[in-house]
């Protein structure tokens, strides 16, 4: 019996009470409520083993709409849960906890489930039929990629994969910006460099700017020569050709750590093909727009914006949230249902008004529109921070990352933690091959599984008998009861939009698997005979294997089979 299996029938058992309570003439009408707020009637592992194999405080949650004590709720249900074919037994606790026990020959019974499901082991319907358009990175083409775009680079992808695990139909979307001051700033400072001049003083300095100044030059072929161009002809040819050249080695960068994208949205394409001028009117035609100082304005205090929000200046130029106008409506008129996007440290205050806009629209905030901000990455050298600034030229970049832990370490250091905290990664600690390097511990796990099954077959040892009521080890009931919480976790982590969670699961799962491992062999000793319980074990083993290798699959990491 799997978790969802006796969540449901644990569900269907309330259900049940619940009639019969309306059929006693109590008034159950808050029952649906608390079901509804609590959403599937969730199942926990208890953290003592010896407390069963799940446990449930849902009776605590629906006494009073019953009409009972909490423990004559639990009562009620254990007896129910109890009739259940595959459970063991069941026990209350405390003021109405109740504890499950199932039969060893149904929780071992995962094991071949794992295995026949394969890569689908874990996948849900959460989604189904939700398109949701994840834009991240979308980093300006002014330089190489620091390492907050680079953390967004890493969990924006492993959250496209647990969306899609869940169903999900999802576009990656990375938005380019090559539109206002921050391009001005970068052509004139390739300009400059190529003239042998000094770096603007609002422009960007470091090597990389001499670099693409002179693949500007090469790629050039103008009927006439830079040098006899007037400037602001000079300029444009390096903003034209420098703004492609950038961008394209952002790409071929975040292809090579793993992360390719749908659409390249060009913010320009919003102002060229009137896509503001749309959303504009539409709002105009909402009552959400006026005019005032010879300026368009969007009444954004109505949907608790701190203040309203110009969207065309008095001198006809677009104020930069027109561009947010025009990309949210392009974005809902292409048919996505959610649109998330992820953005850096510094852009809290811009959450109001964009809930304010999509409110505006006469969409849902948090739903239509949900906002993921992320905090820094610090990279560790000797205990000691790397310092970057696109500025001065000192970046630490993502070849910086990849070239001293390699892209599974990098990308899976950036992932472990929850995106809306500050991160430091020690690059000395991933440099290791010891269980200190979290990515190492997880990969070394599943190598293992590749390497008790490699041994299995040479010593005859095949998954042909299978008889899960053998796998009583304490350290075999701890891993089944890990491995059953795999699908949960994924359906969690796509809802909360956390796909840390994934790897703090299978970091989880390889201690279960190293500590059964210790315990319990696959492999007979000596002329010992090959029996069930040895081919039962290796069923386990690969069923190990196969859901680490599913998580880091979500997380983009390699799933090496020797090590």
């Amino acid at each position: 019996m799997t978790p969802a299996e006796l969540s449901e029938s644990l569900f269907a058992l309330i259900q049940q009470l619940g009639e019969r309570r309306r059929a006693e003439g109590i008034d159950t009408s808050g029952l649906a409520v608390v079901l509804a707020n609590a959403g599937d009637v969730t199942l926990e592992r208890p953290r003592n083993r010896d407390h069963g194999d799940w446990a449930s405080s849902i009776a605590m949650k629906i006494a009073k709409p019953l009409g009972y004590k909490p423990r004559e709720v639990a009562t009620e249900l254990a007896t129910g849960l109890e009739a259940l074919p595959d459970v063991a037994s069941v026990e209350i606790a405390g003021p109405g906890f109740i504890n499950i026990r199932l039969e060893a020959a149904s929780a071992g019974a995962l094991a071949k489930t794992i295995v026949e499901a394969g890569p689908a082991y874990g996948t849900g319907h959460l989604y189904d039929g939700i398109k949701i358009n994840l834009e991240f990175v979308s980093a300006n083409p002014t330089g190489p990629i620091h390492m907050g775009g680079v953390r967004w680079a890493a969990v924006g992808d492993s959250l496209a994969r647990v969306l899609q695990a869940e169903g999900a139909d999802v576009t990656r979307e990375y938005y380019f910006n090559d539109h206002g001051s921050q391009i001005d700033r970068f052509a004139r400072s390739v300009l400059a460099a190529y003239l042998g001049e000094h770096t603007p003083e609002d422009g960007y300095g470091g090597a990389y700017i001499g670099d693409i100044a002179d693949q500007v030059v090469a790629k050039y072929d103008g009927a006439v020569p830079i040098t006899d161009l007037p400037r602001e002809e000079q300029q444009e040819v390096f903003r034209s050709i420098g703004v492609d050249l950038m961008f394209t080695e952002i790409k071929d960068k975040l292809h090579g750590f793993g992360v390719d994208f749908d659409v390249y949205f060009h913010e320009d394409s919003l102002h060229e093909s009137g896509a503001v001028n749309r959303a504009i009117e539409r709002l105009r035609g909402l009552g959400h727009i006026f005019e005032a100082d010879g300026a368009i304005w969007l009444r954004t205090t109505t949907f608790g914006d701190d203040r309203d929000r110009v969207i065309i200046r008095s001198n006809g130029e677009p104020a930069y949230i027109s561009g947010d106008l025009g990309y949210y409506l392009d974005k809902r008129e292409r048919g996505f249902d959610q649109n998330l996007i992820m953005l850096g440290a510094d852009h809290h205050g811009y959450v109001g008004r964009m809930m304010a806009m999509v409110e505006a629209f006469g969409d849902v905030p948090g739903v239509n529109l949900q906002i993921l901000i992320g905090q820094m990455v610090n990279l560790l050298k000797d205990g000691e921070p790397l310092r970057m600034s696109k500025r001065n030229g000192t970046i630490v970049t993502l070849d910086d990352l990849v070239d001293a832990v390699g892209v599974d370490a990098g990308r899976y250091s950036l992932v472990r933690s929850s995106s809306d905290t500050a991160l430091d990664i020690d690059l000395d600690l991933l440099g290791k091959h010891t269980n200190e390097n979290p990515v190492f511990y997880v990969q070394y796990a599943h190598a293992r599984t590749c390497s008790v099954a490699r041994n299995a077959a040479a010593a005859g040892v095949e998954r042909t008998d299978f008889a899960p009521e053998l796998l009583v080890h304490d350290s075999e009931s701890a891993l089944l009861g890990v491995l059953q919480e795999y699908p949960r976790m994924v359906a969690l982590a796509a809802e909360l939009r956390e796909p840390h969670r994934i790897a703090r699961y299978i970091e989880e799962v390889a201690g279960y698997y190293h500590r059964w491992y210790d315990n319990c062999r696959v492999i007979p000793l000596g002329d010992e005979p090959v029996t069930e319980l040895h081919r039962t074990r290796l069923w386990l083993n690969d069923a190990t294997g196969q859901v680490i290798r599913n998580g880091l699959g979500l997380l983009g990491v390699s799933a090496p089979e020797r090590m």
